[in-house]
């Protein structure tokens, strides 16, 4: 009876932990970007392309999901948008974001433009690009993008 105590408090544990890393975003920027933090204001004028270059002067790629509940729930708590309206602005900026499908999509092309940002699940960071802190912290710290 124990066993079966324990076995079932474990389960609980698990179901109610896995929720916790399931929006976990990273902002992903190419490895040869200067930029190391940037404010959470700073980074909705970004995805909203209304903060076009970096303060090196390059311009700035913003990438976005086509669909990705993650992001989408992030994006929505930056922007203070509701999910309808995130879509709705990605559907009439779609010539100033580049639209990728996957997490490997982003990081592809991310990894290889000098300018491009994007957000991915924190479980697809490689070294082929690199994480920038928001307000300060990295992903999975308490505070970074709202979680």
């Amino acid at each position: 009876m124990k066993t079966l105590r324990s076995a079932a408090w474990l389960m609980v544990v698990g179901f109610v932990a896995a929720p916790c890393f399931a929006h976990h975003m990273a902002v992903i920027v190419s490895p040869g970007n200067s930029v190391q933090d940037v404010s959470s204001a700073e980074l909705g004028k970004i995805f909203r392309t209304e903060t076009k270059k970096w303060p090196s002067g390059r311009s700035i790629t913003v990438v976005v999901h086509r669909a990705s509940t993650g992001e989408a729930v992030t994006m929505e708590r930056l922007n203070k948008m509701s999910a309808r309206e995130w879509q709705s602005w990605v559907a009439e900026h779609q010539d100033l974001v580049k639209l990728v499908d996957s997490d490997e999509e982003a990081l592809s092309y991310v990894s290889s433009t000098p300018g491009a940002i994007g957000m991915i699940d924190v479980r697809s960071v490689t070294d082929r690009v690199k994480v920038v802190r928001v307000d300060g912290k990295l992903p999975l710290e308490d505070g970074y993008l709202s979680h």
